[in-house]
């Protein structure tokens, strides 16, 4: 598990700078809320309708598609840090911590792949990549 911490704008590994930024909505897609779970139901044959159980809701596991930009001085310092990036992504598990949601809110994600969104600049040396992430556990942010 690799922690990143959102200094300002820039995402850090132990407040060491690592050549991203948060892309568009990163902290909306964040903050959008996640699913329940489907109710206990009862769809008994000889009653109308169904019956529904609402007690004890509890939420769902939820994916979230996050864009990261990536940059660097030159054309091989970015390929470095987007090489450093997909290596932390690979490790399957990245927690990831917003100072302006709380300093005490962490996203505990899954890694699932590219949303196939990537765009590199014309000089080479910043690129926009759309990555997925499964919450699994919305209900533990500690």
């Amino acid at each position: 598990e690799i922690p990143l911490r959102l200094v300002g704008s820039e995402m850090c590994i132990r407040d060491r700078s690592i050549g991203i930024v948060m892309g568009d909505s990163f902290i909306a897609n964040l903050l959008a809320p996640a699913g329940l779970k489907d109710f206990v139901e009862n769809d008994d044959r000889l009653k109308n309708g169904k019956e529904v159980l609402y007690n004890n809701p509890l939420l769902a596991a939820r994916d979230v598609t996050l864009s990261f930009v990536i940059m660097g001085s030159t054309p091989e310092d970015h390929l470095t840090n987007l090489r450093s990036f997909y290596t932390l992504l690979q490790t399957g598990k990245v927690t990831i911590n917003v100072p302006a949601i709380g300093n005490d809110v962490n996203y505990h994600l899954t890694y699932m792949g590219s949303s196939n969104s990537y765009s590199l600049s014309a000089d080479r040396c910043t690129s926009k990549l759309s990555v997925k992430f499964n919450e699994p556990n919305p209900a533990n942010r500690t």
